[in-house]
């Protein structure tokens, strides 16, 4: 992974992403380079779009829309609506009883 972010941060910070930067790079942050991973990433990157494929993956993985604030707070009110037509029907229930009681 360590070579795939030294890449993108070349990219972002506008130069080439080549061999030696990358190593630059992972040297920078105290990474034991290793030569043939350097040469693939950068092989593996040759004529690919990368501000495209990083729009494209942002898009990809847009996070699932979730209920609103407002739909949150109308389910509490329903079950206390709920609650207290359960306590109505109780009360009546107990009012009933004491007239047959």
């Amino acid at each position: 992974m360590e070579y795939i972010y030294a890449a993108m941060l070349l990219h972002k910070a506008g130069k080439k992403v080549d061999e030696e930067g990358i190593k630059k790079v992972l040297e920078a942050a105290g990474v034991n380079v290793d030569d043939a991973k350097v040469k693939s990433v950068v092989a593996s990157l040759e004529g690919v779009d990368i501000d495209a494929v990083i729009k494209e993956a942002m898009s990809a993985s847009a996070p699932v829309q979730t209920a609103s604030p407002e739909e949150t707070k109308e389910k509490p009110k329903e079950e206390k609506k709920e609650e207290e037509e359960e306590k109505s029907e109780e009360e009546a229930a107990a009012g009933l009883g004491a007239l047959f009681g």
